[in-house]
């Protein structure tokens, strides 16, 4: 290797905690670049740090915005071969124009015209579907058509077929999450060509799924299906029960015993029902309710989270910005940034008349490796 081509360079500094710039270190450097060594004194503010100092920054995305462009290239973008789902992902601003919302989390607005299909494929990134608005699509995973309308959360774990078909006379729009930046940064990520069209069968458009029919009572689990999949084998959690558990939460805190993480705050996660574990192995998912006026205690946590707002509007810190926020604005909250959301939600903006939050986060992977910390500041 040439000294042209060689990425290490190395410069001798007069710092603290520095050995003396000396005509014998520049040549100890020399050496070290030479055999493609760094000793880790030149760069341990870096790589360990005190505290995580993450290279995205908090960023919102505004829904009126996504779904006008999206809209857009629904009009110019095929959404076969090349198109490819028509997926268009938020790019955090400090990570280099990537198509990454965090280092580790992926999301994006798909949009998917009246009476198209999205071809099947598959890949090993674990996936979700988050509806904010709108009904008439159906995602076909493993044959299965699963309906999708407002608030369902539609998890699938990775290197299942799967492929969309729109069954209406309406455009409709929605939220991906991925682990796709996970995934190329470990270079673990496999993907797969489908079919270009599903089966008359799979064109169906049932109520319920056979998963839901299957896994989806509350507290029960059929004796007769053993889940193969490394995610939740429920491929669709509907927006009533969601709904209904918040607001239960709320009316036993009024009532005076409990029942939410914090005052004016219910929370719940979406849990996968054979294990009780989170849907996916890289992706937790939870639905937070805050009442207008209540706001929440600011927490700082080791990981990443994209959040959405589902319904009602307040405003949202992170960090050092601050966003008014309403239905369907996205924001990033990046590693050991704190975060807190304050309630303005009213009669005319929410059905609840609350702030309405659906978060994703990378928690698992750091649950998983130990790496979890959490702060909260009251």
């Amino acid at each position: 290797m040439t000294s042209t081509d060689n990425p290490v360079r190395l410069q001798a500094v007069s710092a603290p905690d520095q050995p003396d710039v000396t005509p014998a270190l520049e040549q100890l450097y020399r050496g070290f670049e030479q055999e493609l060594l760094v000793p880790l004194w030149t760069e341990i503010g870096d790589l360990m740090p005190a505290h995580p100092r993450s290279r995205a920054v908090p960023h919102c995305w505004r829904w009126e915005a996504l779904r006008s462009l999206a809209a857009r290239a629904g009009e110019i973008v095929p959404v076969g071969r090349g198109g490819e789902r028509r997926a268009i992902a938020l790019a955090n601003p400090s990570l280099g124009g990537r198509s990454f919302a965090t280092p580790t989390l992926w999301a994006a607005i798909q949009y998917l015209m009246p009476g198209e299909d999205a071809p099947e494929h598959r890949h090993t990134q674990h996936a979700f579907r988050f509806v904010v608005e709108g009904e008439g699509v159906w995602t076909v995973v493993g044959g299965d058509p699963v309906p999708m309308r407002r608030g369902d959360f539609l998890p699938q774990a990775g290197w299942n077929w799967h492929a969309h078909h729109n069954a209406t006379s309406e455009p409709m729009a929605w939220i991906d999450g991925l682990d796709i930046p996970f995934q190329y940064v470990t270079e673990a990520q496999f993907f797969e060509f489908g079919r270009d069209a599903i089966s008359d069968a799979e064109r169906t458009t049932p109520d319920r799924s056979r998963s839901e029919r299957l896994w989806g009572h509350p507290g029960l689990r059929p004796l007769s299906a053993t889940p193969t999949m490394p995610g939740s084998p429920l491929l669709s959690y509907k927006w009533e029960f969601t709904d209904r558990a918040l607001a239960d939460q709320l009316a036993i805190e009024a009532e005076g015993f409990g029942g939410t993480v914090e005052p004016g705050h219910a929370a719940v996660r979406f849990a996968n029902p054979a294990t009780g574990a989170d849907v996916l192995p890289t992706i937790r998912a939870e639905m937070h309710r805050v009442v207008r006026g209540a706001e929440t205690a600011p927490v700082r946590e080791t990981g990443s989270s994209v959040y959405q707002v589902f319904d009602g509007s307040g405003t949202v810190t992170v960090g050092d910005h601050s966003w008014t926020v309403t239905r369907g604005d996205l924001f990033v909250v990046p590693s050991w940034e704190a975060f807190s959301a304050r309630s303005e939600a009213g009669a005319t903006d929410s059905d609840a008349h609350s702030l309405d939050l659906f978060r994703f986060s990378d928690a698992p992977v750091f649950e998983a490796l130990r790496l979890n910390r959490q702060e909260v500041t009251r």
